[in-house]
C-alpha cells in the first residue's frame, strides 16, 4: 500500500465519471485504462498497417 497526496476534488470527479464508488477506484481505473491505452498505441506504431482483423473484409 501507498499514500499519496491526491486533489480530492480531481479523484472525486473522476470517480464520478467513471462511475466507481470510491477515490482508490478512480485510481485504479484510471491507471488501468492510462496502460492499456499506452500498450495499444505502441502496438500500432510497432505493427502500423501490418495487423489484419477478422471479418474487416468480409
Amino acid at each position: 500500500m501507498t499514500s499519496i497526496r491526491l486533489d480530492t476534488k480531481l479523484a472525486d470527479e473522476a470517480a464520478k465519471l467513471l462511475g466507481v464508488k470510491s477515490r482508490t477506484e478512480a485510481v485504479h481505473t484510471a491507471l488501468r485504462e492510462l496502460v492499456a491505452t499506452e500498450k495499444f498505441k505502441r502496438l500500432m506504431l510497432k505493427n502500423g498497417g501490418k495487423l489484419h482483423f477478422a471479418g474487416l473484409d468480409e
